[in-house]
């Protein structure tokens, strides 16, 4: 799954809308893939939305596959558009 947001995450900075990136983050925290600093942190250090969404991916990567299926899953769900349109493949 990690290698899977690797192969998309141009595409992803380029493409996703603030508001999807805060969906994702509060879904994210939710789970305990994030916590409040991560969060935080992925707001107040970057002004703008492809830094953040920069961030975010490549924090939920290194995190690995567990965390990279739930923030595929959040995609999914979130903008289902988006996930077509970057060629993401349902989580199994």
């Amino acid at each position: 799954m990690a290698e899977q947001l690797g192969t998309i995450r141009r595409k992803f900075i380029e493409s996703v809308s603030k508001a999807v990136i805060s969906e994702l983050l509060d879904g994210l925290l939710e789970d305990g893939v994030l916590n409040d600093g991560e969060k935080d942190s992925i707001l107040e250090e970057n002004c703008g939305r492809a830094d953040r969404a920069r961030t975010l991916i490549d924090t939920v990567k290194r995190k690995g596959d567990a965390a990279s299926k739930k923030m595929i899953v959040y995609l999914q769900q979130t903008d289902p558009t988006l996930y077509s349109e970057l060629g993401l493949s349902p989580p199994v």
